[in-house]
């Protein structure tokens, strides 16, 4: 009788199992889903250029650029922040949201005072797109004054 009722135990305890893993996995394919679907669906930042050359310039010149962009996604763009690789360069962005189809720009000024030689600034903009972050870049080479 014991071993009976052992078994019995048993075999609802591994039915069981099997019935919690089969469940997991549903769930773990139903968000797998939903994921991507909200993948698809993001805003895209696509530039017009992702780098700019300045050329030469004479140190302590000041560069202005305007990083072209459009939203090719299905939902608003909203930049939250743009960062760049030095306090030299400053980038600024547009506060509202880029509906799809619309663009905007990110501007950027570059301070070569104090600096000389080749120079690369990189501009990381994050925003609500999948991957969340996008980067510019503003190159060209600073000449020490005469």
């Amino acid at each position: 009788m014991k071993k009976l009722f052992l078994s019995i135990i048993t075999a609802g305890l591994l039915l069981s199992a099997c019935n919690q893993s089969a469940k997991t996995a549903s769930t773990t394919d139903s968000a797998s889903t939903t994921g991507a679907a909200v993948a698809t669906n993001a805003p895209v930042m696509k530039f017009e250029y992702s780098m700019h050359d300045f050329g030469k310039i004479t140190q302590g010149d000041k560069v202005n650029y305007k990083f072209n962009f459009t939203n090719t996604g299905k939902s608003p763009l909203i930049i939250s922040n743009a960062v760049a690789s030095c306090g030299c360069t400053k980038p600024e962005w547009p506060s509202g949201p880029i509906k799809p189809g619309d663009s905007g720009q990110i501007n950027v000024t570059f301070n070569s005072a104090g600096k000389s030689g080749l120079q690369d600034k990189m501009i990381t903009i994050t925003a609500n797109t999948n991957p969340p972050q996008n980067a510019v870049h503003l190159v060209g080479e600073v000449l020490n004054k005469k």
